[in-house]
């Protein structure tokens, strides 16, 4: 899939790069996830945690339209993102 990167609606993080975004979403463990929040229902917006190949964790908000991603936030992992991460990793491994 390609991203789409026209007009990032959001900043940067100074720790983060586009190519740090693109790599945690081939991540072969990354989790993507459809929030059950009526917030996200209007436009369809989902979730993705994966890491990058330098091993950082990135939490992104983005869409699709089953060609491109959008994606419309990306930070890295908050401590219990990691935890969540590491523990499907370790299940999927077991």
């Amino acid at each position: 899939m390609e991203f789409d990167w026209t007009n990032p609606p959001f900043n940067l993080e100074s720790s983060l790069t586009l190519q740090e975004i693109e790599e945690s979403f081939e991540d072969p463990f990354a989790i993507r996830l459809l929030p059950d929040s009526s917030r996200f229902s209007v436009q369809a917006r989902f979730f993705n945690l994966g890491v990058s190949s330098g091993g950082d964790g990135i939490f992104s908000v983005y869409r699709t339209n089953g060609k491109q991603i959008r994606v419309l936030f990306a930070r890295p992992f908050e401590p219990e993102e990691r935890f969540f991460y590491q523990r499907k990793v370790d299940q999927s491994l077991a």
